[in-house]
């Protein structure tokens, strides 16, 4: 519509400084003539967004203490198990040592405590000790026994506690963020209110996304697994591709737009796309060839009917005919257009389909070779009539 309107005014400035004597105003259109035929119609959507990893993890230290090696820098790929941070190990190691002695000085009492329960039954069998001496050393036995368990337990914590001095990846990925230093003092997140220090953040860089900011206007026509085009400044020449993989359902409004974040997964195995790119998104929602299409700038509702039939010379009566009865699915799905015919200008009702805002689908009301009057609004109309008398009185015609 944009470009009839640009070829409307212009034909008003010809008319009105290079017309001849053989210009009229008769020859003065605001219309013009499109034939209904098959199309291609293509609609997509733009938008920018940032690339960001899909899954960030923060590393931990489950033990307490200094910093005394890193393994790793920013930027660093990581396999799983890699050595990423040793801790001071003096205070897991006292306690271990300790858990050990304690585990033998049990051990030896429940020795003692084994070989005093035989010696109390062949007493008690006799009836050397009465019930309760022998009921107290059954329980001395069974203290005994509970304490070498318990002693146990302390010592495969010790050793757990000493293993955890050691930070090893859980993961494979890169290291996209170091938070300490060789000798800074950590907290462990099992002790530590705050949740403890991260030592550093590691994403998986293979595969990444882009979140994407759409309008609220065209959120609705964008769909899982629709393919994206992706664009960064840094490779201009270089063309990226992804899949919708989710839209978010709590919009973003700043200075009064809404948007929705769409996120877009891409594969990135040659590692090209940075996490913080800045991307230009193009989400191609309609590419499809339909049998029958119109011009949009040919639609037209109850509402502007009237005006448009007026600058045609379609009789009001002829109007008010057509217009007598309701139509369902009228402004949705079903619009009139006014199409040529044998007695001239013919009001036809036609149910749209697809549309890329330039052109639309007829499914019903047309057939292939017919033509529709694409016409401007009224408003445009007075516009346009009142420029070319302005013309034409600065040039004196």
């Amino acid at each position: 519509m944009k470009n009839v309107y640009t070829v409307l005014l212009a034909s008003i400035f010809l008319v009105s400084c290079g017309g001849s004597e053989e210009s009229s105003e008769d020859e003065f259109k605001y219309y013009s003539k499109e034939e209904a035929t098959n199309k291609s119609l293509e609609l997509s959507i733009e938008a920018s967004g940032e690339i960001e990893a899909i899954s960030t993890i923060e590393i931990k230290s489950k033990a307490s203490g200094e910093v005394l090696f890193l393994g790793a820098e920013v930027g660093d790929y990581i396999k799983k198990g890699d050595v990423l941070a040793r801790i001071d190990q003096r205070t897991p190691n006292n306690i271990l040592a300790q858990a050990q002695a304690d585990l033998e000085l049990s051990k030896v009492r429940l020795g003692n405590a084994q070989s005093q329960l035989i010696r109390g039954e062949a007493l008690h069998d006799e009836g050397s000790i009465s019930d309760k001496a022998f009921e107290d050393i059954q329980e001395t036995y069974a203290s005994a026994k509970s304490s070498v368990i318990r002693t146990e337990v302390n010592l495969e914590n010790a050793n757990i506690s000493l293993d955890d001095t050691i930070v090893r990846s859980p993961t494979e990925g890169t290291v996209i963020k170091r938070n300490v230093e060789v000798g800074q003092v950590i907290s462990s997140p099992s002790v530590a209110v705050g949740g403890g220090t991260v030592l550093m953040q590691m994403a998986d860089l293979g595969s990444v996304r882009v979140r994407a900011l759409v309008d609220e206007i065209d959120v609705g026509k964008v769909r899982v697994g629709q393919e994206v085009s992706i664009k960064v400044s840094a490779y201009r020449d270089r063309q990226f591709f992804g899949k919708v993989s989710k839209i978010e359902p709590l919009a973003k409004v700043e200075q009064n737009v809404t948007t929705f974040p769409i996120l877009i997964d891409i594969d990135n195995k040659d590692n090209l796309l940075l996490l913080g790119m800045n991307t230009d998104v193009i989400i191609q929602i309609l590419d499809e060839s339909v049998s029958i299409s119109i011009p949009t700038g040919s639609l037209r509702t109850r509402k502007d009917i009237k005006s448009a039939a007026a600058m045609l010379e379609i009789p009001e009566q002829k109007v008010a005919d057509f217009l007598k009865n309701k139509v369902k699915g009228e402004s949705f799905n079903k619009f009139i257009v006014i199409k040529e015919s044998n007695t001239g200008p013919e009001l036809a009702w036609v149910q749209i389909g697809k549309s890329d805002l330039s052109n639309v689908e007829v499914i019903t009301g047309l057939v292939n070779g017919d033509k529709v009057f694409v016409l401007p609004s009224q408003s445009l109309v007075d516009y346009q009539e009142k420029f070319r008398k302005r013309v034409s009185s600065t040039f004196g015609n």
